[in-house]
């Protein structure tokens, strides 16, 4: 599958022709609600790009911290935070994710990648980072990505 790059910034579409994997959003009994494939999904897979509201920091200092939202957003370019639409908001956190993303500034979207192969009923989840606001009750189990394996799971 091709990623057209928008090079004149708003004016031209952002093709978006991930939904072509069967996915569910599901209840998991300690992380909430969490995106589920109802099939195997290859590594290197586009799974979802999902578009951006940006908040200015000011914006942010004055109401985005004080709500759920702040749990949602993701640090962008310029000092600005974006809220991430669609299934963006619903991937769950892991310690070793599946899912990796990459924060397509130009065109104010960020796209989601399998980070290996998937199968049926496996949660897709993302690494939140290291400033959680919760207890990570996953297990830490060391992972057979090394970093350069990481970067190169994306394939732009």
């Amino acid at each position: 599958m091709e990623e057209k790059k928008n090079n004149n910034k708003d004016d031209t579409p952002v093709v978006m022709n991930q939904h072509k994997i069967e996915l569910e959003l599901r209840n998991h009994p300690i992380r909430g609600r969490g995106v589920f494939p109802k099939e195997q999904i290859k590594r290197n897979t586009l799974i979802e790009i999902s578009p951006v509201l940006l908040f200015t920091p000011d914006e942010y200092k004055a109401h985005g911290q004080y709500t759920v939202l702040d749990h949602y957003t993701y640090i962008w370019e310029g000092g600005q935070f974006a809220l991430a639409l669609g299934l963006g908001s619903m991937f769950n956190h892991a310690s070793n994710p599946n899912v990796g993303y990459f924060r397509d500034f130009e065109n104010k979207v960020i796209r989601y990648k399998t980070m290996r192969d998937i199968e049926p009923d496996e949660e897709l989840c993302i690494n939140y980072g290291s400033n959680l606001w919760f207890e990570d009750t996953e297990e830490q189990v060391e992972s057979d990505l090394d970093e350069q394996d990481f970067l190169g799971s994306f394939d732009l």
